[in-house]
């Protein structure tokens, strides 16, 4: 048994949200399909909150998101404490997400990547790891502690 993705997409991800759940089937992850489930017309924040939920609360350690800029997707999964969700268009920026922010949601905007890179960025952001180091103090100081507030 893999490690387990929850994945998720608005209507303008669906089809693309489907080539990403094969590619991780592919690669002996667990794939949670929590919707849409087809291309009629939706409200992304009800994908994002189920994914980014899940690794919020510790319950995976990972997941995916696709709308069609990936905007809405990652202003609603950074709502979650513990989620730090990365938008990105090429490989690279999925890279450094990992390497130096832990992002631990990966939003790819559907409607501006063709679908070979969004697998190259899916594969990037899978395959990179946290560097730490400097990186650490930094993303430590991305929650906010509601005295801080």
């Amino acid at each position: 048994m893999g490690e387990r993705i929850p994945i998720g997409s608005d209507h303008a991800g669906f089809e693309l949200k489907e080539k990403i759940k094969a590619r991780l089937a592919e690669k002996g992850f667990d794939v949670d399909d929590v919707g849409t489930f087809s291309t009629d017309s939706t409200d992304y924040p009800e994908y994002a909150k189920k994914v980014a939920s899940l690794v919020g609360a510790g319950k995976t350690e990972r997941g995916i998101l696709m709308c069609g800029t990936g905007l809405g997707m990652s202003y609603a999964a950074n709502r979650f404490s513990g989620v730090r969700a990365a938008v990105a268009w090429t490989p690279e920026i999925a890279t450094l997400a990992r390497n130096h922010n832990d992002s631990n949601v990966l939003v790819i905007p559907a409607r501006f990547v063709a679908e070979e890179t969004a697998l190259e960025i899916l594969d990037a952001w899978l395959e990179a790891e946290f560097e730490g180091g400097r990186h650490s103090r930094r993303v430590s100081k991305i929650e906010i502690e509601t005295e801080e507030c």
